[in-house]
């Protein structure tokens, strides 16, 4: 059965928004404003920022206003991440963002139907919470955060499901970085259809 989305509005919770580089993934270091949308129901136990799950927390923003504080940077890239963005109707802002002339990027656990026009989509699917179906195919990149061995079964899992062009990537718990980063690397270098994608924004002290 699948989910459905709670919100249908162009007033978003937004926990916060600032300028900064991308720390993960594919687009690891590339500069992109980033918009957190406050609101999940995903229950990580390892959430780094368990503050954005209760939108009620957070102020609304009408999406002219976000489009305003993009335009206030050199930004080309948007990230709209949460939390979980796609609780909310997406379309208008993703819109408005493109009609600027900016690159909208996607980050989802995929729990919630997709809505809003991306020009990136990156996946990062959660035990706590299945993503829906649908979803998996759109994904241009597959994260899968690695907090104890198991997860490397639950990464083949998606791995199998997402297309053949989706970028594959493993990245440590940032708690447990240490302890497991030795095992993503042993992993990679025995499956290198898989990359590491490591947290750089904690380790250079940006947002």
């Amino acid at each position: 059965m699948t989910t459905t989305s709670p919100y249908n509005t162009i007033s978003l919770p937004v926990m916060e928004h600032f300028y900064t580089l991308q720390g993960e993934g594919f687009h690891q270091g590339k500069a992109a404003y980033f918009i957190r949308l406050g609101g999940c129901d995903v229950g990580c136990v390892w959430c780094d920022v368990k503050e954005s799950w209760n939108a009620e927390k957070h102020p609304k923003y009408e999406v002219g206003s976000l489009i305003s504080e993009v335009g206030k940077t050199p930004a080309e890239i948007v990230v709209v991440t949460g939390g979980e963005p796609l609780m909310y109707n997406l379309n208008e802002l993703t819109k408005e963002l493109q009609s600027a002339g900016l690159k909208t990027h996607l980050e989802t656990s995929g729990v919630y139907p997709l809505s809003g026009a991306w020009d990136w989509i990156c996946l990062s699917p959660k035990k706590f919470k299945a993503p829906l179906p649908e979803i998996i195919p759109q994904a241009h990149e597959l994260k899968i955060v690695v907090f104890n061995k198991s997860d490397f079964e639950w990464a083949e899992k998606y791995a199998a499901l997402v297309s053949s062009h989706c970028k594959l990537y493993l990245q440590p718990e940032w708690d447990k970085t240490t302890e497991i980063t030795p095992l993503i690397i042993e992993y990679i270098k025995a499956n290198p259809k898989w990359e590491l994608s490591l947290q750089i924004h904690k380790f250079i002290h940006v947002p």
